[in-house]
């Protein structure tokens, strides 16, 4: 059974950090891209960053480039997701997903993931 478990999310402060974990469970680990989207209150899920199979290959959205960065820990089945200089508008729920890709490519679009965990609510305050 496929598992994707997201944790880490929380209130934070503008101008704070928070760092947000997936655990992975049921599949192959190394063998998929691994990714972080969110959702705001009203509005479209959009890709935030990316992780290749084997950490060698990234890719941030504009608006997280230089706040964040995204990790893996193959051993552990794990991504993460460390967010810095949070502002309000980074409030959404954050959700981890999966795309099998044995390639250093990693896609920014929701088609391309296969799993997707169950999200974690993120708020920051002004």
């Amino acid at each position: 059974q496929v598992r994707l478990v997201e944790s880490g999310g929380g209130l934070a402060q503008a101008g704070g950090s928070l760092k947000l974990s997936c655990a992975a469970s049921g599949f192959t680990f190394t063998s998929y891209a691994m990714a972080w989207f969110r959702q705001a209150p009203g509005k479209d899920r959009e890709f935030v960053a990316a992780i290749s199979w084997s950490g060698g290959g990234t890719r941030y959205a504009e608006s997280m480039k230089g706040r964040s960065t995204i990790s893996r820990d193959n051993a552990k089945n794990t991504v993460e997701l460390q967010m810095n200089a949070l502002k309000p508008e980074d409030t959404a729920v954050y959700y981890c997903a999966a795309d099998y890709r044995l390639n250093q490519r990693v896609g920014a679009a929701e088609y391309e993931y296969d799993y997707w965990g169950q999200g974690t609510q993120v708020t920051v305050s002004s």
